[in-house]
């Protein structure tokens, strides 16, 4: 997993050619709504497109990471159905349902029955590099195929796939000083279940943070988004818990009153656990910051998997339940 971890940079670099090259066949029902389907590290690529482009691309969009396609979907919908494998049972089940709405459908795979379906059926697709054994460690193909997928459709300008040039030569300066600074985050984790903040227009990268946790450290973590979390969860901190270690993930630029929720709430959650750190992105772009966060999230996961001698790769129950599953 680390040598997948530390091709990132040239991952996105290789994303970006594939993107930029990417060209959508003509659909001549104007666009309303954007629906996403994905699961897993496909799915969470849906969740960084949908933070970067909200403030940009005037329609909306839905990301979905279930069975079932939603009613609203028509004619006038661009669909992108996503999955490193192309098998995923989720994606093609909402799939199966979308082919009578004469949406605009684009598929996103490096094979599999996606791929096989977007051909029989003429839907456009965007076909992804093979070979590597964890679809997780694809987010960077995922994210910025679907970014090229959207400035294809113009919904966005190009300016965003620009930027995810300038993340990718940030994350190759910086990759000496990230893997540094994710072993000592990895330490202050050991021993304890990880709690994520963050602001809510960045809720993907504490998602990433939480599923790269999950799968390759094999750790129990939990996310929210400030404000929400001002509205529920943080009531729930009324005991010591030093079980607990708080990350909170921040940018110099969060939104004010944002910012100083944050502040506030870490002086509370501080009464109730000794063990508290703040982490600030770095960049010039919340496509930068996010990104660089992830880069930081994805070996904090692989040290952590260290320092617990687990093997980060290994997925056996979730591959027990797909073979469960297949029985039914």
């Amino acid at each position: 997993m680390d040598k997948m971890v530390a091709r990132f940079p040239e991952q996105l670099e290789e994303a970006l050619g594939i993107a930029q090259k990417i060209t959508l066949k003509k659909h001549t029902a104007p666009l309303r709504s954007v629906f996403i389907s994905g699961l897993g590290g496909s799915g969470i690529g849906g969740g960084f497109v949908q933070d970067f482009v909200r403030g940009i691309c005037k329609l909306p969009v839905v990301v979905s990471k279930g069975y079932q396609a939603p009613a609203w979907i028509n004619k006038n919908t661009l669909v992108i159905c996503s999955s490193y494998s192309g098998n995923t049972e989720e994606t093609l089940s909402t799939l199966e349902q979308l082919h009578h709405t004469g949406a605009k459908i684009v598929c996103i795979a490096s094979g599999g029955k996606l791929i096989e379906i977007a051909k029989a059926k003429g839907y456009d697709y965007v076909q992804l590099p093979g070979g590597w054994s964890s679809p997780r460690a694809c987010l960077g193909y995922s994210v910025v195929a679907q970014l090229g997928v959207f400035r294809a459709a113009k919904l966005i300008p190009g300016k965003l796939l620009s930027q995810v040039g300038g993340a990718q030569k940030l994350l190759k300066r910086d990759q000496t000083s990230i893997q540094k600074h994710a072993r000592k985050i990895a330490g202050f984790l050991t021993g304890k279940t990880p709690v994520l903040y963050i602001a809510d227009h960045m809720e993907a990268v504490a998602v990433r943070w939480r599923q790269q946790i999950n799968e390759n450290a094999k750790m129990l973590c939990w996310h929210h988004v400030i404000p929400e979390m001002n509205h529920n969860e943080l009531v729930g901190w009324r005991d010591q818990r030093a079980d607990v270690a708080v990350i909170w993930l921040r940018n110099h630029d969060d939104f004010s009153r944002t910012a100083i929720r944050t502040d506030i709430n870490k002086e509370i959650v501080e009464h109730y656990t000794q063990t508290s750190i703040e982490l600030y992105s770095k960049g010039k772009n919340l496509i930068e910051k996010a990104l660089w966060l992830v880069h930081l999230g994805d070996w904090v996961s692989v040290y952590l998997a260290e320092l617990r001698n687990v093997d980060p790769v290994e997925i056996k129950v979730i591959d027990f339940l797909k073979g469960e599953l297949a029985k039914v």
